[in-house]
């Protein structure tokens, strides 16, 4: 499925959000997911810049001009600290490799939007491939052949790989609870993300 920069996917089986995809109901895009809705720790700027690789420049940037957004809690003027959920982490790590890679902002907006609306499950066996104009998305190893065969794809991000990266990256920094403010110093978000599924299934 290709990804393109005014968020419809083409050269897959349907454009993305189309009235023909027949995944578009699954998947709505959307800012945010009710899973991320129920989010139980955040992360606040520092430890998402330090988990994802970034400065924080960049992360104010990027949620300033609703590039990645925290969607725990936004900032409300001066004072309040943004919230940014493992998700959104994960997010702004596959962010900056695009950018590091020369991707073109607009296609990184639509895959951004893209992710957004994509399951826990989704985003672990997937895999973003990109020739530095347009992102695809392949979900298997057969996709993924198929594009390097065609030459369009010139590098690959295993989403599924940077989700480990920043789960072990946000274990060692410290989380805060939504709910009552309370420090997690060494949070393994990878305890929730289990919980969750454990209940999803």
């Amino acid at each position: 499925m290709r990804i393109s920069g005014d968020g419809t996917a083409t050269g897959g089986p349907y454009p993305l959000g189309s009235s023909a995809d027949p995944t578009a109901s699954q998947h709505p895009v959307a800012p945010a997911r009710a899973a991320e809705a129920a989010e139980t720790v955040g992360y606040r700027g520092p430890t998402a810049c330090a988990a994802a690789g970034i400065t924080y420049r960049q992360l104010d940037y990027w949620a300033r001009t609703g590039l990645v957004e925290p969607s725990v809690r936004p900032a409300y003027g001066s004072g309040t600290q943004r919230l940014y959920s493992f998700r959104d982490v994960v997010v702004l790590k596959i962010v900056k490799r695009f950018l590091d890679t020369g991707v073109a902002l607009q296609n990184i907006r639509a895959a951004v939007q893209h992710l957004r609306a994509r399951g826990f499950e989704d985003l672990e066996r997937m895999t973003l491939m990109s020739d530095g104009a347009t992102v695809y998305e392949c979900t298997s190893p057969d996709e993924v052949v198929k594009l390097l065969q065609g030459g369009q794809g010139v590098f690959g991000i295993a989403v599924g790989v940077v989700w480990r990266d920043v789960e072990t990256a946000l274990s060692q920094l410290h989380g805060e609870r939504v709910d009552t403010g309370e420090t997690l110093v060494g949070n393994n978000p990878g305890d929730e993300l289990a919980r969750r599924r454990n209940r999803a299934g």
